[in-house]
């Protein structure tokens, strides 16, 4: 266990934990009894009128200047339910000194359908660990979420949900400004991994931070990424918005007309309708860890984030429609066995002086 005030106990689903932050009373639920929730006040967004996100498993933290709120994993009531991202950490909403910073970013949700979900929240991009050897029917993992059934297909489709096997093991420990999640699996395929994440709160922001101890007899290597999903304040993607870098960025791919570059700096030339949405991966970048940086301030009401990694990128992209921007950052995972990963997201908020 951290060496943190908190508490800890060893899960096995269908349980989730939940600490009263007040008296620090164990509440648990198993099937067919209720649970108790901590339902924050923090607001979602706009986009998304008639969905009653208080029904899905949630814990807040805090402190003096920052309040979050984060969905915990749970397959049979949790907000994400599909195999496209990893279940732990899924940020629903940061609150700074009166400033929305995320959000749920569509008008409907299903828990099963892979987009569906609030972000920051992490994924790879890689079909998973042992899916190339895998005959239909054979199990594959996917980091974060479990063992699953790979089906007769031609290839990985990474919009699907696949069938999860097994669930592996979660442990959950929280305490006033943090939270941490622990998952443990086990196959008969050669691998095997323990993967903890912690979001602990700063004055300005929070840190994520990652170990991935390779416990199988297979290497892991896959690459890791983090799907940003901002809303800051509700402002739709437009010219309101700037994403700026350490370097002079550039890209192949189409703008559009929609957006334009100049310099290190990416910008928007009209306010996106629901009709529009581009996708751009980026080059300038280099292999300092240095380079793994990005800003993005909407420019009406001031609030901004910086958001850091101490590893060298492996890729940038860019995603962005009417309701969501997403600076796209990945990493590269090569871990023996019996070796273990460490690295850190490091985000910091700020509002431009002048502004509300």
């Amino acid at each position: 266990m951290d060496n943190n005030k908190g508490i800890a106990k060893r899960l096995f689903f269908p349980l989730l934990l939940v600490q009263n932050q007040s008296t620090a009373k164990i509440m648990k639920r198993t099937v067919g009894y209720p649970m108790t929730l901590i339902v924050s006040s923090l607001v979602l967004g706009n986009c998304h009128k008639g969905i009653d996100f208080s029904r899905f498993p949630s814990q807040v933290i805090a402190n003096d200047q920052v309040e979050m709120k984060v969905y915990l994993p749970d397959p049979e009531k949790g907000l994400y339910r599909a195999t496209r991202f990893d279940w732990s950490g899924v940020i629903g909403s940061v609150q700074y000194k009166g400033h929305e910073y995320f959000g749920y970013w569509k008008p409907t949700h299903d828990p099963t359908f892979h987009e569906d979900l609030t972000g920051p929240v992490e994924g790879y991009v890689e079909p998973g660990l042992g899916y190339a050897g895998a005959k239909p029917g054979e199990g594959f993992i996917r980091i974060g979420v479990g063992i699953l059934e790979k089906p007769d297909e031609p290839s990985y489709e990474w919009m699907k949900t696949y069938k999860i096997l097994d669930h592996g093991k979660w442990e959950i420990s929280h305490g006033e400004d943090w939270i941490t999640f622990r998952h443990e699996i086990k196959s008969d395929f050669g691998y095997g991994y323990r993967y903890t994440k912690t979001i602990r709160l700063k004055e300005n922001g929070f840190f994520i931070e990652h170990n991935l101890q390779n416990t199988g007899e297979k290497a892991i290597e896959t690459d890791q990424f983090n799907h940003n999903f901002l809303m800051i304040d509700g402002e739709k993607s437009g010219p309101a918005f700037k994403i700026s870098f350490p370097y002079a960025v550039s890209t192949k791919d189409n703008l559009k007309g929609l957006m334009a570059i100049e310099d290190n700096t990416l910008s928007f030339l009209q306010e996106f309708n629901k009709d529009n949405s581009i996708f751009l991966n980026l080059q300038g970048y280099g292999e300092k860890a240095a380079d793994h940086e990005v800003t993005v301030v909407n420019t009406r009401s001031g609030a901004g984030l910086t958001f850091r990694v101490n590893k060298p990128l492996y890729r940038m992209a860019f995603w962005a429609c009417q309701t969501t921007l997403s600076p796209e950052n990945f990493i590269w995972l090569s871990v023996g066995p019996g070796e273990e990963e460490t690295w850190t997201s490091d985000y910091t908020l700020f509002v431009e002086a002048n502004k509300p």
